[in-house]
């Protein structure tokens, strides 16, 4: 499935040809460049590595810089494999132009970081105004998690304060409101994982 990568730049409104206003996002699709091209033959699958944003020669490691030097191109900050692209070659550019207005797309991209959270906030215990598990006056603590001598353990994957946020999410089935191709702009129909500014993946 070939796909972009591109930059989350915010959220806005646009109107339908009905007049209902609609949630979108922006994203500045691109443009990237084609820094390797794998084969059956030599890779054991069929595959366009594409980078995107710049990185910092003094940054990159020589490794990468060879890399990049074959290609014919400046250090980029991001790669990402797509699958399905046919007739590119190394050093191609890939803007957002391979999309067309109306098409659905996936959106891959980090959530927001939120640091260690309780389990009100984790995972919406009932907290204040209600007890929890058994609580009568610790009104945000998870309370019981197991019972006594049977299972005598607890189980995995119970619900308890952690990390919350700063994971890979998946935004499936998002249609393309509009495509600005002379400014690699895509403005996609609702919301994506991710703060402004951050970088993610659009795969068709």
């Amino acid at each position: 499935m070939p796909g972009i990568i591109g930059r989350k730049v915010g959220m806005t409104s646009i109107y339908s040809a009905e007049g209902k206003a609609l949630p979108c996002t922006v994203i500045e699709a691109g443009p990237c460049v084609v820094t390797q091209i794998k084969t059956q033959d030599r890779d054991g699958y069929e595959s366009v590595q594409i980078g995107f944003g710049v990185r910092k020669e003094k940054n990159t490691p020589n490794a990468l810089k060879g890399h990049f030097k074959k290609a014919n191109t400046e250090p980029k900050a991001k790669l990402v494999e797509f699958k399905g692209f046919d007739g590119l070659s190394l050093g191609d550019v890939v803007n957002a132009t391979i999309f067309a207005e109306g098409e659905f797309v996936d959106v891959i991209g980090t959530s927001k970081g939120k640091g260690f959270q309780g389990v009100v906030r984790r995972h919406r215990f009932a907290g204040v105004g209600q007890a929890t598990h058994g609580q009568h006056n610790r009104l945000r603590a998870p309370g019981s998690i197991g019972a006594c001598s049977y299972p005598a353990r607890v189980f995995k994957g119970m619900r308890m304060a952690g990390q919350m946020g700063n994971k890979r999410r998946l935004a499936s089935n998002l249609q393309i409101l509009k495509v600005m191709a002379d400014k690699n702009i895509v403005i996609v129909k609702g919301s994506i994982p991710g703060a402004n500014g951050s970088t993610v993946t659009i795969r068709k």
